[in-house]
Protein backbone atom coordinates (compact mmCIF):
# COMPACT_ATOMS: atom_id res chain seq x y z
CA UNK A 1 0.00 0.00 0.00
CA UNK A 2 1.84 3.37 -1.27
CA UNK A 3 1.84 5.27 2.36
CA UNK A 4 1.72 8.24 0.11
CA UNK A 5 -1.90 7.93 -0.33
CA UNK A 6 -4.69 9.83 1.09
CA UNK A 7 -7.71 7.71 0.77
CA UNK A 8 -9.52 5.89 3.40
CA UNK A 9 -8.57 2.48 1.94
CA UNK A 10 -4.96 2.80 2.87
CA UNK A 11 -6.22 2.45 6.26
CA UNK A 12 -8.61 -0.51 5.94
CA UNK A 13 -5.08 -2.48 5.22
CA UNK A 14 -2.73 -0.39 8.01
CA UNK A 15 -5.65 0.14 10.73
CA UNK A 16 -8.68 -1.97 10.14
CA UNK A 17 -10.36 -1.76 13.47
CA UNK A 18 -9.30 2.15 13.87
CA UNK A 19 -12.40 4.20 14.25
CA UNK A 20 -13.06 6.57 11.17
CA UNK A 21 -16.29 7.57 12.59
CA UNK A 22 -18.22 7.16 16.00
CA UNK A 23 -21.87 9.01 16.01
CA UNK A 24 -22.40 11.42 18.99
CA UNK A 25 -25.80 10.28 19.99
CA UNK A 26 -26.37 7.14 19.29
CA UNK A 27 -22.83 5.92 19.34
CA UNK A 28 -22.97 4.02 16.01
CA UNK A 29 -19.14 3.20 14.85
CA UNK A 30 -17.56 2.46 11.79
CA UNK A 31 -13.92 1.59 11.59
CA UNK A 32 -11.59 1.85 8.49
CA UNK A 33 -12.18 -1.53 7.59
CA UNK A 34 -16.11 -1.68 7.71
CA UNK A 35 -16.28 1.77 5.95
CA UNK A 36 -13.86 0.59 2.70
CA UNK A 37 -16.02 -2.49 2.75
CA UNK A 38 -19.10 -0.69 2.25
CA UNK A 39 -17.99 1.86 0.29
CA UNK A 40 -16.41 -0.56 -2.26
CA UNK A 41 -20.22 -2.12 -2.62
CA UNK A 42 -21.62 1.34 -2.86
CA UNK A 43 -18.69 1.71 -6.20
CA UNK A 44 -20.28 -1.50 -7.64
CA UNK A 45 -23.84 -0.66 -7.50
CA UNK A 46 -23.19 2.35 -8.96
CA UNK A 47 -21.14 0.66 -11.49
CA UNK A 48 -23.96 -2.81 -11.81
CA UNK A 49 -26.59 0.03 -13.00
CA UNK A 50 -24.70 1.76 -15.41
CA UNK A 51 -23.61 4.94 -13.47
CA UNK A 52 -20.73 5.96 -15.43
CA UNK A 53 -17.42 7.79 -13.91
CA UNK A 54 -18.55 11.69 -14.36
CA UNK A 55 -22.45 11.13 -13.48
CA UNK A 56 -23.83 12.66 -10.47
CA UNK A 57 -24.91 11.08 -6.88
CA UNK A 58 -27.08 12.94 -4.62
CA UNK A 59 -27.47 12.22 -1.08
CA UNK A 60 -30.66 13.40 0.81
CA UNK A 61 -29.77 11.83 4.23
CA UNK A 62 -29.99 13.18 7.70
CA UNK A 63 -26.12 13.03 9.87
CA UNK A 64 -25.58 9.14 10.43
CA UNK A 65 -23.19 6.85 9.38
CA UNK A 66 -24.52 5.21 5.81
CA UNK A 67 -23.64 9.55 4.59
CA UNK A 68 -19.60 8.20 4.66
CA UNK A 69 -20.53 4.91 3.08
CA UNK A 70 -22.12 6.69 0.24
CA UNK A 71 -19.76 9.40 -0.18
CA UNK A 72 -16.68 7.22 -0.48
CA UNK A 73 -18.62 4.65 -2.75
CA UNK A 74 -19.26 7.80 -5.02
CA UNK A 75 -15.80 9.23 -4.81
CA UNK A 76 -14.05 6.15 -5.69
CA UNK A 77 -15.66 5.80 -8.90
CA UNK A 78 -15.47 9.28 -9.96
CA UNK A 79 -18.81 10.45 -9.39
CA UNK A 80 -19.66 13.88 -8.45
CA UNK A 81 -21.16 13.75 -4.96
CA UNK A 82 -24.07 16.34 -3.82
CA UNK A 83 -24.93 16.61 0.19
CA UNK A 84 -28.61 17.95 -0.20
CA UNK A 85 -29.78 20.04 2.88
CA UNK A 86 -32.99 17.82 4.67
CA UNK A 87 -34.30 20.08 5.62
CA UNK A 88 -35.37 21.75 1.92
CA UNK A 89 -38.80 21.71 1.35
CA UNK A 90 -39.62 19.26 -1.69
CA UNK A 91 -39.32 22.00 -4.16
CA UNK A 92 -36.19 23.06 -3.23
CA UNK A 93 -35.04 19.72 -2.91
CA UNK A 94 -36.07 18.09 -6.02
CA UNK A 95 -34.90 21.54 -7.98
CA UNK A 96 -31.36 20.32 -6.69
CA UNK A 97 -31.82 16.97 -7.81
CA UNK A 98 -33.03 17.87 -11.46
CA UNK A 99 -30.41 20.79 -11.61
CA UNK A 100 -27.16 18.70 -11.32
CA UNK A 101 -29.03 15.80 -13.41
CA UNK A 102 -28.35 12.98 -10.47
CA UNK A 103 -28.14 9.65 -11.95
CA UNK A 104 -28.65 8.34 -8.32
CA UNK A 105 -30.05 8.81 -5.23
CA UNK A 106 -29.19 7.59 -1.72
CA UNK A 107 -32.08 9.00 0.62
CA UNK A 108 -33.44 8.57 4.24
CA UNK A 109 -36.83 7.84 4.83
CA UNK A 110 -36.70 10.02 7.34
CA UNK A 111 -36.85 12.76 5.57
CA UNK A 112 -40.26 14.82 5.51
CA UNK A 113 -42.12 14.73 2.69
CA UNK A 114 -39.48 12.31 0.90
CA UNK A 115 -42.79 10.75 -0.81
CA UNK A 116 -43.17 14.44 -2.63
CA UNK A 117 -39.34 14.95 -3.30
CA UNK A 118 -39.38 11.39 -5.41
CA UNK A 119 -42.41 12.01 -7.42
CA UNK A 120 -40.90 15.47 -9.04
CA UNK A 121 -37.19 13.41 -9.55
CA UNK A 122 -38.01 9.83 -10.34
CA UNK A 123 -38.13 9.72 -13.76
CA UNK A 124 -34.31 11.32 -13.83
CA UNK A 125 -32.74 8.43 -11.42
CA UNK A 126 -30.89 5.04 -13.08
CA UNK A 127 -30.46 4.12 -9.23
CA UNK A 128 -32.65 5.11 -6.05
CA UNK A 129 -31.75 3.66 -2.74
CA UNK A 130 -33.88 3.93 0.28
CA UNK A 131 -31.78 4.20 3.97
CA UNK A 132 -33.32 3.58 7.07
CA UNK A 133 -36.86 2.48 6.30
CA UNK A 134 -39.18 2.18 3.31
CA UNK A 135 -39.97 4.62 0.33
CA UNK A 136 -42.03 3.72 -2.36
CA UNK A 137 -40.24 2.37 -5.31
CA UNK A 138 -36.64 2.93 -4.05
CA UNK A 139 -34.08 -0.20 -3.74
CA UNK A 140 -33.36 -0.96 0.30
CA UNK A 141 -29.70 -0.12 1.07
CA UNK A 142 -28.66 -3.04 3.42
CA UNK A 143 -29.91 -5.53 0.44
CA UNK A 144 -28.76 -3.65 -2.22
CA UNK A 145 -25.16 -3.54 -0.86
CA UNK A 146 -25.47 -7.42 0.16
CA UNK A 147 -26.09 -8.10 -3.77
CA UNK A 148 -22.40 -6.50 -4.67
CA UNK A 149 -19.05 -7.82 -4.43
CA UNK A 150 -16.89 -5.96 -1.27
CA UNK A 151 -14.15 -5.75 -3.49
CA UNK A 152 -12.67 -2.34 -5.39
CA UNK A 153 -14.33 -1.38 -8.39
CA UNK A 154 -11.51 -2.41 -11.15
CA UNK A 155 -12.11 1.31 -12.91
CA UNK A 156 -11.70 3.10 -9.41
CA UNK A 157 -10.73 6.87 -9.94
CA UNK A 158 -10.89 10.20 -7.80
CA UNK A 159 -14.65 12.02 -7.29
CA UNK A 160 -15.60 14.99 -6.15
CA UNK A 161 -18.12 17.54 -4.69
CA UNK A 162 -20.38 19.24 -6.17
CA UNK A 163 -22.16 21.57 -3.47
CA UNK A 164 -24.65 23.70 -3.71
CA UNK A 165 -24.83 27.18 -2.02
CA UNK A 166 -27.17 27.57 1.30
CA UNK A 167 -29.43 29.76 -0.52
CA UNK A 168 -29.83 32.43 1.74
CA UNK A 169 -30.81 35.48 -0.51
CA UNK A 170 -31.94 33.15 -3.76
CA UNK A 171 -32.40 29.92 -5.05
CA UNK A 172 -29.41 27.51 -4.42
CA UNK A 173 -26.52 27.50 -7.09
CA UNK A 174 -24.55 24.72 -7.89
CA UNK A 175 -20.61 25.13 -7.67
CA UNK A 176 -19.15 23.30 -10.88
CA UNK A 177 -15.63 21.70 -9.62
CA UNK A 178 -13.16 20.46 -11.58
CA UNK A 179 -13.68 17.02 -13.68
CA UNK A 180 -13.77 13.91 -11.91
CA UNK A 181 -11.65 10.86 -12.82
CA UNK A 182 -7.38 11.16 -11.70
CA UNK A 183 -6.13 8.38 -9.84
CA UNK A 184 -7.31 8.28 -6.06
CA UNK A 185 -5.68 8.99 -3.13
CA UNK A 186 -3.75 12.12 -4.63
CA UNK A 187 -2.97 15.14 -2.28
CA UNK A 188 -5.90 17.76 -2.51
CA UNK A 189 -5.34 21.32 -1.63
CA UNK A 190 -7.81 21.36 1.41
CA UNK A 191 -6.00 18.23 2.89
CA UNK A 192 -3.13 19.91 2.69
CA UNK A 193 -4.27 23.11 4.83
CA UNK A 194 -5.93 20.54 7.82
CA UNK A 195 -2.24 18.42 7.29
CA UNK A 196 -0.03 21.28 7.85
CA UNK A 197 -1.96 24.67 9.06
CA UNK A 198 -4.15 22.50 11.57
CA UNK A 199 -1.82 19.43 12.56
CA UNK A 200 -4.57 17.20 10.75
CA UNK A 201 -3.22 13.40 11.24
CA UNK A 202 -3.75 9.71 12.48
CA UNK A 203 -4.03 10.75 15.84
CA UNK A 204 -6.38 13.57 15.22
CA UNK A 205 -9.99 13.20 16.83
CA UNK A 206 -12.36 15.63 15.11
CA UNK A 207 -15.58 16.82 15.80
CA UNK A 208 -18.29 17.69 13.79
CA UNK A 209 -21.60 19.36 14.95
CA UNK A 210 -22.86 20.79 12.10
CA UNK A 211 -24.83 19.39 9.09
CA UNK A 212 -23.07 17.23 6.77
CA UNK A 213 -24.89 18.25 3.81
CA UNK A 214 -22.55 21.77 3.98
CA UNK A 215 -19.27 22.22 2.56
CA UNK A 216 -17.23 22.87 5.41
CA UNK A 217 -18.66 19.17 7.64
CA UNK A 218 -18.17 17.36 4.59
CA UNK A 219 -15.21 18.55 3.67
CA UNK A 220 -13.50 18.04 7.19
CA UNK A 221 -14.94 14.95 8.21
CA UNK A 222 -13.69 13.35 4.84
CA UNK A 223 -10.05 14.98 4.86
CA UNK A 224 -9.88 12.92 8.31
CA UNK A 225 -10.63 9.91 6.29
CA UNK A 226 -8.11 10.96 3.97
CA UNK A 227 -5.63 10.89 6.85
CA UNK A 228 -6.48 8.23 8.92
CA UNK A 229 -8.16 10.26 11.63
CA UNK A 230 -11.15 10.11 13.37
CA UNK A 231 -14.44 12.04 12.79
CA UNK A 232 -17.00 11.97 15.93
CA UNK A 233 -20.76 13.40 13.92
CA UNK A 234 -23.26 14.93 16.58
CA UNK A 235 -26.78 14.00 14.80
CA UNK A 236 -27.72 17.68 15.75
CA UNK A 237 -25.98 20.38 17.71
CA UNK A 238 -26.62 20.64 21.15
CA UNK A 239 -24.26 22.95 23.78
CA UNK A 240 -24.30 20.57 26.72
CA UNK A 241 -22.88 17.60 24.36
CA UNK A 242 -20.72 19.48 22.56
CA UNK A 243 -18.75 19.61 25.41
CA UNK A 244 -19.64 15.89 26.48
CA UNK A 245 -18.02 14.45 23.52
CA UNK A 246 -15.02 16.77 23.79
CA UNK A 247 -14.32 15.28 27.00
CA UNK A 248 -15.28 11.52 26.36
CA UNK A 249 -13.58 11.15 22.94
CA UNK A 250 -10.60 13.26 24.02
CA UNK A 251 -11.41 15.23 21.14
CA UNK A 252 -8.72 17.26 19.30
CA UNK A 253 -10.44 19.58 16.31
CA UNK A 254 -13.54 21.38 16.41
CA UNK A 255 -14.73 23.76 13.86
CA UNK A 256 -17.33 25.83 14.67
CA UNK A 257 -19.85 28.75 13.33
CA UNK A 258 -20.00 31.71 15.16
CA UNK A 259 -23.30 31.17 16.41
CA UNK A 260 -22.21 27.79 18.16
CA UNK A 261 -20.00 29.65 19.79
CA UNK A 262 -22.50 32.19 20.83
CA UNK A 263 -24.38 29.17 22.13
CA UNK A 264 -21.82 28.06 24.04
CA UNK A 265 -20.59 30.82 25.50
CA UNK A 266 -24.36 31.52 26.51
CA UNK A 267 -24.35 28.50 28.92
CA UNK A 268 -23.99 29.14 32.79
CA UNK A 269 -20.35 29.46 33.58
CA UNK A 270 -20.57 26.70 36.00
CA UNK A 271 -21.97 24.29 33.11
CA UNK A 272 -18.79 24.97 30.85
CA UNK A 273 -17.10 24.61 34.02
CA UNK A 274 -18.24 20.56 34.95
CA UNK A 275 -16.70 19.55 31.19
CA UNK A 276 -12.75 18.54 30.70
CA UNK A 277 -11.74 20.38 27.49
CA UNK A 278 -7.84 20.12 27.54
CA UNK A 279 -7.50 17.69 24.68
CA UNK A 280 -8.50 20.37 22.40
CA UNK A 281 -5.91 21.97 19.89
CA UNK A 282 -7.53 23.70 17.67
CA UNK A 283 -11.33 25.64 18.06
CA UNK A 284 -11.54 26.48 14.62
CA UNK A 285 -14.25 28.40 13.46
CA UNK A 286 -15.45 29.71 9.95
CA UNK A 287 -18.52 29.87 7.84
CA UNK A 288 -19.10 33.92 8.99
CA UNK A 289 -17.22 36.62 10.42
CA UNK A 290 -17.32 36.58 14.12
CA UNK A 291 -18.06 39.08 16.52
CA UNK A 292 -14.93 40.82 18.43
CA UNK A 293 -16.79 40.16 21.88
CA UNK A 294 -17.15 36.27 21.52
CA UNK A 295 -13.90 35.67 20.05
CA UNK A 296 -12.27 37.10 22.67
CA UNK A 297 -14.83 35.37 25.41
CA UNK A 298 -13.63 32.34 23.75
CA UNK A 299 -10.61 32.94 23.53
CA UNK A 300 -10.42 33.50 27.78
CA UNK A 301 -12.31 30.50 28.09
CA UNK A 302 -10.63 28.03 26.03
CA UNK A 303 -7.26 29.62 25.25
CA UNK A 304 -5.04 30.49 22.87
CA UNK A 305 -6.84 27.26 20.40
CA UNK A 306 -8.96 29.61 18.92
CA UNK A 307 -8.24 29.29 15.15
CA UNK A 308 -9.83 31.01 12.13
CA UNK A 309 -9.77 30.83 8.37
CA UNK A 310 -12.21 32.47 5.88
CA UNK A 311 -13.40 30.79 2.24
CA UNK A 312 -16.04 30.02 0.40
CA UNK A 313 -17.17 27.09 -1.64
CA UNK A 314 -16.05 28.21 -4.74
CA UNK A 315 -12.58 27.96 -3.37
CA UNK A 316 -11.95 32.05 -4.01
CA UNK A 317 -8.99 32.73 -1.76
CA UNK A 318 -8.46 31.22 1.55
CA UNK A 319 -7.28 33.37 4.34
CA UNK A 320 -6.46 32.36 7.96
CA UNK A 321 -5.34 33.81 11.53
CA UNK A 322 -4.79 32.23 14.63
CA UNK A 323 -4.93 33.23 17.97
CA UNK A 324 -1.58 35.16 18.61
CA UNK A 325 -2.10 37.04 15.46
CA UNK A 326 -6.20 37.97 15.90
CA UNK A 327 -5.23 39.34 19.24
CA UNK A 328 -3.00 41.87 17.30
CA UNK A 329 -5.22 42.50 14.95
CA UNK A 330 -8.98 41.43 16.40
CA UNK A 331 -12.12 41.40 13.90
CA UNK A 332 -9.75 40.13 11.11
CA UNK A 333 -10.23 36.97 9.50
CA UNK A 334 -6.33 36.61 8.54
CA UNK A 335 -3.86 37.32 5.93
CA UNK A 336 -4.45 35.50 2.11
CA UNK A 337 -3.17 32.34 1.73
CA UNK A 338 -3.80 31.64 -2.48
CA UNK A 339 -2.71 34.87 -3.84
CA UNK A 340 -3.38 38.49 -3.54
CA UNK A 341 -6.58 39.97 -1.91
CA UNK A 342 -7.87 43.12 -3.68
CA UNK A 343 -10.74 45.45 -2.28
CA UNK A 344 -12.85 46.68 -5.38
CA UNK A 345 -14.84 49.86 -5.37
CA UNK A 346 -18.08 50.57 -7.13
CA UNK A 347 -15.99 51.59 -10.33
CA UNK A 348 -14.28 48.64 -10.10
CA UNK A 349 -11.04 50.31 -9.23
CA UNK A 350 -8.34 49.01 -6.50
CA UNK A 351 -9.40 50.90 -3.08
CA UNK A 352 -5.99 51.51 -0.45
CA UNK A 353 -5.51 49.79 2.58
CA UNK A 354 -8.31 50.97 4.88
CA UNK A 355 -11.26 51.76 2.49
CA UNK A 356 -13.91 49.71 2.35
CA UNK A 357 -15.67 47.52 -0.59
CA UNK A 358 -16.14 44.03 -2.43
CA UNK A 359 -13.46 41.52 -2.24
CA UNK A 360 -11.60 40.06 -4.98
CA UNK A 361 -9.07 37.34 -4.86
CA UNK A 362 -6.49 36.42 -7.87
CA UNK A 363 -7.84 32.52 -7.27
CA UNK A 364 -5.21 29.96 -8.42
CA UNK A 365 -8.27 28.26 -10.98
CA UNK A 366 -12.16 29.82 -12.03
CA UNK A 367 -14.92 28.27 -11.05
CA UNK A 368 -18.24 28.40 -12.25
CA UNK A 369 -21.74 28.18 -11.19
CA UNK A 370 -23.34 24.98 -12.71
CA UNK A 371 -25.97 26.13 -15.60
CA UNK A 372 -25.77 29.86 -14.98
CA UNK A 373 -23.06 31.90 -16.94
CA UNK A 374 -24.36 35.09 -15.66
CA UNK A 375 -23.79 34.29 -12.29
CA UNK A 376 -20.41 32.99 -13.43
CA UNK A 377 -19.45 36.08 -15.43
CA UNK A 378 -20.40 38.12 -12.68
CA UNK A 379 -18.13 36.83 -10.16
CA UNK A 380 -14.91 37.02 -12.58
CA UNK A 381 -13.22 39.92 -13.98
CA UNK A 382 -10.80 40.36 -17.00
CA UNK A 383 -8.33 40.81 -14.96
CA UNK A 384 -8.44 36.64 -13.73
CA UNK A 385 -9.89 38.05 -10.03
CA UNK A 386 -12.88 36.32 -8.98
CA UNK A 387 -15.47 37.01 -5.73
CA UNK A 388 -18.18 35.70 -3.92
CA UNK A 389 -19.69 38.95 -2.93
CA UNK A 390 -18.48 40.08 0.50
CA UNK A 391 -17.56 43.15 1.60
CA UNK A 392 -14.60 44.27 3.52
CA UNK A 393 -10.82 46.17 4.44
CA UNK A 394 -7.45 44.89 3.94
CA UNK A 395 -5.45 47.09 6.69
CA UNK A 396 -1.75 47.69 5.67
CA UNK A 397 -0.48 44.73 7.37
CA UNK A 398 -2.27 42.94 4.51
CA UNK A 399 -4.96 41.18 6.79
CA UNK A 400 -8.90 41.19 5.64
CA UNK A 401 -11.56 42.32 8.10
CA UNK A 402 -14.97 41.56 6.07
CA UNK A 403 -17.98 43.77 6.89
CA UNK A 404 -20.82 42.09 5.21
CA UNK A 405 -22.36 40.59 2.08
CA UNK A 406 -23.18 43.10 -0.71
CA UNK A 407 -26.20 41.47 -0.87
CA UNK A 408 -27.47 42.72 2.31
CA UNK A 409 -26.52 46.26 2.44
CA UNK A 410 -29.28 48.75 3.40
CA UNK A 411 -29.21 52.16 1.42
CA UNK A 412 -30.66 54.62 3.83
CA UNK A 413 -30.91 58.42 2.53
CA UNK A 414 -28.11 57.56 0.16
CA UNK A 415 -25.91 55.96 2.77
CA UNK A 416 -24.77 52.56 2.52
CA UNK A 417 -25.78 50.51 6.40
CA UNK A 418 -24.28 46.90 6.53
CA UNK A 419 -25.97 44.71 8.89
CA UNK A 420 -23.77 42.64 9.90
CA UNK A 421 -22.17 45.22 12.17
CA UNK A 422 -25.56 46.00 14.16
CA UNK A 423 -25.69 42.18 14.53
CA UNK A 424 -22.66 41.58 16.20
CA UNK A 425 -23.56 44.24 18.75
CA UNK A 426 -27.19 43.56 19.39
CA UNK A 427 -26.64 39.36 19.64
CA UNK A 428 -24.53 39.68 22.60
CA UNK A 429 -27.04 41.64 24.40
CA UNK A 430 -27.16 39.65 27.29
CA UNK A 431 -31.49 38.88 26.87
CA UNK A 432 -31.10 38.52 23.17
CA UNK A 433 -30.58 34.85 21.83
CA UNK A 434 -30.34 35.95 18.31
CA UNK A 435 -31.12 39.23 15.92
CA UNK A 436 -30.98 40.06 12.34
CA UNK A 437 -30.72 43.51 10.60
CA UNK A 438 -32.43 44.10 7.59
CA UNK A 439 -33.79 47.38 5.59
CA UNK A 440 -37.41 47.61 5.21
CA UNK A 441 -38.89 50.79 3.07
CA UNK A 442 -39.30 54.07 3.89
CA UNK A 443 -41.24 56.84 1.85
CA UNK A 444 -38.38 59.94 2.25
CA UNK A 445 -35.08 57.70 3.40
CA UNK A 446 -35.56 54.68 0.69
CA UNK A 447 -34.84 51.82 3.58
CA UNK A 448 -34.24 52.31 7.21
CA UNK A 449 -33.46 50.16 9.58
CA UNK A 450 -34.70 47.40 11.81
CA UNK A 451 -33.85 44.72 14.21
CA UNK A 452 -35.57 41.57 14.56
CA UNK A 453 -34.82 40.10 17.62
CA UNK A 454 -35.62 36.54 19.29
CA UNK A 455 -35.58 37.79 22.85
CA UNK A 456 -33.59 35.13 25.35
CA UNK A 457 -36.22 32.93 27.72
CA UNK A 458 -37.84 34.45 30.06
CA UNK A 459 -37.62 38.10 28.49
CA UNK A 460 -40.70 40.18 27.54
CA UNK A 461 -40.80 41.46 23.99
CA UNK A 462 -42.56 44.84 24.44
CA UNK A 463 -42.03 48.22 23.41
CA UNK A 464 -39.76 48.93 26.64
CA UNK A 465 -37.33 46.15 25.76
CA UNK A 466 -37.48 47.34 22.11
CA UNK A 467 -36.25 50.89 23.20
CA UNK A 468 -33.71 49.30 25.24
CA UNK A 469 -32.33 47.72 22.32
CA UNK A 470 -31.94 50.64 19.96
CA UNK A 471 -30.46 52.26 22.94
CA UNK A 472 -28.01 49.69 22.98
CA UNK A 473 -26.79 50.55 19.53
CA UNK A 474 -26.94 54.11 19.96
CA UNK A 475 -24.33 53.80 22.78
CA UNK A 476 -22.05 51.67 20.48
CA UNK A 477 -22.70 53.21 17.00
CA UNK A 478 -23.56 56.20 14.86
CA UNK A 479 -26.52 57.02 15.08
CA UNK A 480 -27.44 56.68 10.95
CA UNK A 481 -26.47 52.89 11.54
CA UNK A 482 -28.80 52.33 14.53
CA UNK A 483 -32.36 50.29 14.33
CA UNK A 484 -35.52 52.81 13.69
CA UNK A 485 -37.86 49.69 15.02
CA UNK A 486 -37.85 46.39 16.49
CA UNK A 487 -39.68 43.60 15.39
CA UNK A 488 -39.83 40.22 17.79
CA UNK A 489 -40.02 36.84 16.77
CA UNK A 490 -40.30 33.54 18.26
CA UNK A 491 -37.18 32.04 16.71
CA UNK A 492 -35.40 33.68 13.57
CA UNK A 493 -34.47 31.57 10.65
CA UNK A 494 -30.96 30.00 10.84
CA UNK A 495 -30.17 27.21 9.15
CA UNK A 496 -28.96 24.13 10.84
CA UNK A 497 -25.14 25.69 9.39
CA UNK A 498 -25.62 28.54 11.39
CA UNK A 499 -26.14 30.94 8.15
CA UNK A 500 -28.94 33.35 9.03
CA UNK A 501 -31.86 32.78 5.68
CA UNK A 502 -33.09 36.21 5.47
CA UNK A 503 -34.93 35.36 2.51
CA UNK A 504 -37.18 33.06 4.72
CA UNK A 505 -38.10 36.36 7.25
CA UNK A 506 -41.85 36.43 7.56
CA UNK A 507 -43.48 39.05 5.66
CA UNK A 508 -44.43 41.01 8.59
CA UNK A 509 -41.70 41.86 9.96
CA UNK A 510 -40.57 43.57 6.04
CA UNK A 511 -43.38 46.25 6.59
CA UNK A 512 -43.02 49.69 5.63
CA UNK A 513 -41.46 51.87 8.44
CA UNK A 514 -43.44 55.30 8.80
Amino acid sequence: MDETLQHPSRFAVTAPDRLAVIMGESGETLTYGQLEDRSCRVGNLLRSRGVATGSHVAILVENRKEFFEVLWGGMRTGMFVTPINWHLAPGEAAYIIRDCGASALFASAGVPRIDEIVAATGDLLAVSVAIGGTIDGFDDYESALADQPNTRPADECEGNFMFYSSGTTGQPKGIKPQATGGSIGLQTGFTMLVQFLYGGGEDTVYLSPAPLYHAAPAGWTTTMHRLGGTAVVMERFDPHKVLELIQTHRVTHVQFVPTHLIRLLKLPAADRAQFDHSSLKYAIHAAAPCPIEVKQAALDWLGPVVYEYYSGSEGAGFCAIGPEEWIAHPGSVGKSMMGPVHIIGPDREELPAGEEGEVWFEAPQPFEYHGDAEKTAEAHDDRGWSTIGDVGRVDADGYLYLTDRVSNMIISGGVNIYPREIEDILVVHPKVADAAVIGVPHADLGETVRAVVQVAPGILADEAFADELIEHCRERLSHFKCPTSVAFLDELPRLPTGKLAKRMLPASVRSVDS
